[in-house]
């Protein structure tokens, strides 16, 4: 598990689950319930083997309404239709930039593990910039290419947290040897859409520990502030 597995901040809970051979983070982020109502949740992607994912969202008593993606790459989407099928009907969303990518197996990488993989949707395509609502709450959609053409955070300005995919991970960034990654592209998204949150923006990777704005500034050798 991640070191914060749940982060509590201004009625957001983030709880954070690492799956699949890659140990990939993903999560589920709910707001507070409304009078009468189960509080509604967001997945935001989705790796191999989502049962204990599926199990915490079932035994919390959380209506899923969404699974987001950070990136269509195989570790980030194994399970997309197992939760689907779990949770249906549940709607997917990507960046535009990644739309088709779902359903080949050589633009998400998974033919190169020969395990090709597809995923169901997209029902819904991110744009930068666009304000997605969880209950009361906005979240920002930051795209950040550079690892892939569509890779995108999720920004939660009210919790002082962001979800940042594979673009940026505590003291070091997502790789840049995959065919349409490009390292220069990378890091100008950093530097641009990420660094340029408030210095104690929390940031959640799509692998490894949690990190912060203000810590990568000081410490990323990869892409200095």
């Amino acid at each position: 598990m991640i070191p914060h597995p749940v982060i509590e901040r201004s009625g957001i809970t983030i709880r954070g689950f690492t799956l699949g051979p890659w140990q990939t983070n993903c999560y589920v982020v709910s707001a507070e319930a409304s009078a009468g109502q189960p509080a509604a949740c967001w997945l935001i992607d989705a790796s191999f083997t989502p049962g204990r994912m599926i199990a915490q969202i079932r035994d919390s008593g959380l209506r899923p309404s969404l699974l987001l993606l950070t990136h269509a790459h195989l570790d980030h989407i194994a399970g997309v239709a197992e939760c689907c099928n779990a949770f249906a009907p549940l709607p997917v969303a990507i960046h535009a930039e990644e739309a088709r990518w779902l359903g080949d197996p050589e633009l998400n990488l998974s033919m190169l593990t020969g395990l090709p993989t597809t995923a169901p949707g997209p029902d819904r395509e991110l744009s930068d910039d666009e304000t997605l609502v969880l209950g009361k709450h906005d979240c920002r959609v930051l795209h950040v290419p550079g690892h892939s053409p569509g890779s995108v955070a999720f920004y939660f300005p009210g919790a002082n947290t962001v979800i940042a995919g594979d673009a940026l991970f505590r003291e070091s960034v997502g790789r840049t040897d995959f065919p349409n990654s490009s390292p220069q592209v990378l890091a100008r998204s950093i530097r641009t859409r990420l660094y340029t949150l408030p210095s104690a923006t929390m940031v959640l990777p799509g692998h490894g520990p949690a990190t912060t704005i203000a810590h990568e500034l000081k410490h990323n050798p990869f892409v200095r502030g």
